[in-house]
């Protein structure tokens, strides 16, 4: 069974760092792609990046910079590490899994609250 756990939101000071961990189970991270959204209060969810099945990632141009993923296959883990952070990055962050990247992302995490204060 596909299941993701998010974690390491928190609240963090304008300017502050938080990385944020996407622990996978059910399937291997070599055979599935991974993504990143967010949802802020009141907006429409925001695709942040897709790290495909072979490593390989793309981060939304915007957030490039500030954002980058990394993985541990080992632990079947995604993390998304985020430096420099605003106000406005304060959302509920998700991962999200698919067969391939841009394709439907058929299981959800059930988030982890960032909320960044000015």
């Amino acid at each position: 069974q596909v299941h993701l756990v998010e974690s390491g939101g928190g609240l963090v000071q304008f300017g502050g760092s938080l990385r944020l961990s996407c622990v996978a189970s059910g399937f291997t991270l070599d055979t599935r792609a991974i993504g990143w959204f967010r949802q802020a209060p009141g907006k429409g969810r925001e695709g942040i990046s897709c790290t495909k099945s072979d490593g390989f990632t793309d981060v939304t141009t915007s957030m490039r910079g500030r954002f980058t993923i990394s993985r541990d296959v080992a632990k079947n883990t995604v993390y998304l590490q985020m430096n420099s952070l605003k106000p406005e990055d304060t959302a509920v962050y998700h991962c999200a899994t698919a067969a391939i990247c841009a394709f439907d992302w058929d299981y959800w995490g059930q988030g982890t609250q960032v909320t960044v204060s000015s």
